[in-house]
């Protein structure tokens, strides 16, 4: 079993990473424009709640508890709402690429036991389950940008704008729309898809980044267009504000393990902003 400190948000092999907003900056305007952020209508719980993505919605913390993620703390509030069945597919360290090909990094971690991609299970699933399944959430993305990022020297790679652009497309042409089409019974949606935005654990290291954090969370937002709705954790988790008060108590920061992933009081901040965000 891999210990906490070599586990670090999104990406489990080394200790640079961020997470994000979703304020409107450093995103040209007509790329902005032409994106709305919410799924048209909520269609409600359902029998079968499904979890989707890396390590924030596995539940990692380097304490090795990793049970009190945000989805295991959402999937308590939906029993009171219907639900009977939780799977959670994430993978520790997935990309929007392997989780379309397969080859998570810590597949061996997952608590869902499947084969091929994480994207394939899902539909899979989706398909056996048709029209019972509400909702399906997902974080996904900040690994993709993940090489991207110097928290020695709090600057960005040259790579940073075809990274994103990698993102966009993965998400837009292939996960969004075939996670939407296994969603879709009859020509109708049959579950809502609830796509997470990401807090930056690193803000009061590198200030100066906030910004970058802001423009990845921006294209997830945009991304989400016709897709999902979009929630916002990065807000509740204290928004760009630096020094960021909340970060020793929501994060693993401040610990000997001077890790970002989430406190389980923090993964309940993130299971809130869910349920904020669907109304149930």
């Amino acid at each position: 079993m891999l210990k906490g400190p070599s586990l670090p948000l999104l990406r489990v092999a080394t200790p640079i990473i961020f997470v994000l907003s979703l304020l409107l900056f450093s995103v040209p305007s007509a790329f902005a424009a032409t994106h709305a952020t919410t799924q048209a209508t909520m269609v409600g719980p359902m029998a079968n709640y499904l979890a989707v993505g890396d390590s924030l919605a596995y539940g990692y913390q380097p304490n090795l508890n990793y049970s009190h993620g945000y989805a295991d703390d959402f999937y308590a509030n939906l029993k009171s709402h219907g639900a009977t069945s939780y799977a959670n597919m994430a993978c520790p360290g997935e990309t929007t690429t392997s989780m379309i090909n397969g080859g998570c990094t810590y597949s061996v971690l997952r608590k869902y036991v499947y084969t091929g991609s994480q994207l394939n299970a899902a539909i899979s699933y989706l398909r056996s389950h048709a029209g019972t399944v509400s909702p399906v959430t997902l974080d996904i993305g900040a690994n993709d940008m993940l090489h991207d990022i110097n928290t020695s020297t709090c600057t960005i790679s040259s790579t940073w704008d075809s990274d994103l652009a990698t993102m966009d497309a993965n998400l837009t042409q292939v996960i969004l729309p075939k996670l939407t089409a296994a969603m879709t019974v009859n020509g109708q949606r049959s579950g809502d898809l609830l796509l997470m935005n990401y807090y930056d654990p690193y803000q009061n290291i590198c200030p100066t980044m906030v910004s970058y954090s802001q423009e990845i969370n921006q294209h997830l937002a945009a991304d989400a267009s016709g897709y999902a709705t979009v929630v916002d954790v990065f807000t509740p988790f204290g928004g760009a504000a630096t020094p960021n008060p909340n970060t020793c108590n929501y994060t693993w920061m401040c610990s000997i393990f001077k890790d970002i992933h989430a406190t389980s009081t923090g993964y309940s901040v993130m299971a809130n902003a869910f349920e904020q965000t669907a109304g149930y």
